[in-house]
């Protein structure tokens, strides 16, 4: 059990990549707390953990808000005591555009979502990671981030902000022993995937997205939750400031 004994935060955990990793992190042992703004979802995959005898808590969050992250992390703490993994998951995607077609307040949005939860979440879990002597925070980014498709430019720029930021955030944070690393996803078979085919998900937008993949096929949350948990795991505890593409070799 390669997280047996830790408690995991999973943001966005009430479907797609988040679900997969919530419910990988709970069959290597970890405690898991939900976070979704889909309560309904959260607890779904909350029971499904408890039916299969792991230990979840589902919490309603809206990753935007600094009220709601002190609340998740106040019920994290009273349910299980510390927070050792914090995955930063929950994300916005873009509908394909030409970047004068985004107006303000979805790109306001995109950005809340994708890069201000992050910072939200280093003011309230970070005081409780240094009380304990350390921990681990999993950010997924993007390929976008890396290798940019067009008509993505607030998407992948807001990605590019999270690849940078889980890099600052790594060395400055190392000497406390608490690591930072992220994962860049290609796309998956996942509710985002209609909006960055440009709100239509058809088998010939799809072959071409899987074209992009020499490996031939379009990412699944168990990628990303394995990459996931090799990341918060003891086995990565010399790795931070990794930012590990898991898109079938996309970016090469």
């Amino acid at each position: 059990m390669r997280l047996d004994g830790k408690v995991a935060i999973v943001t966005g955990g009430g479907s797609g990549f988040g679900e997969g990793i919530a419910r990988r992190f709970a069959e290597e042992g970890a405690k898991v707390v939900i976070a979704d703004i889909n309560l309904k979802g959260a607890k779904g995959v909350a029971k499904m953990i408890e039916t299969a005898g792991g230990k979840a808590l589902a919490v309603n969050c809206d990753v935007t808000r600094k009220a709601d992250w002190t609340k998740l992390v106040k019920d994290a703490t009273k349910a299980f005591k510390r927070i050792d993994i914090v995955v930063n998951n929950a994300g916005m995607p873009q509908r394909a555009a030409p970047m004068l077609g985004t107006d303000e307040k979805t790109f306001d949005k995109i950005f809340a979502v994708n890069v201000k939860s992050i910072y939200w979440c280093a003011q309230t879990v970070l005081p409780v990671m240094r009380k304990q002597g350390g921990g681990s925070i999993v950010n997924i980014a993007s390929t976008a981030g890396v290798r940019p498709r067009p008509n993505l430019v607030w998407y992948n720029a807001s990605k590019g902000a999270v690849i940078t930021m889980t890099k600052s955030m790594a060395v400055e944070l190392a000497p406390e022993k608490i690591r930072v690393n992220a994962l860049n996803p290609v796309a998956g078979d996942t509710p985002m995937l209609a909006a960055f085919m440009g709100g239509k998900d058809t088998p010939d937008i799809r072959a071409r997205f899987i074209s992009s993949v020499p490996i031939g096929r379009l990412s699944t949350p168990r990628d990303i939750a394995n990459a996931a948990l090799y990341l918060a795991s003891d086995e990565a505890e010399f790795i931070t400031g990794v930012c590990m593409e898991v898109d079938g070799g996309r970016c090469i």
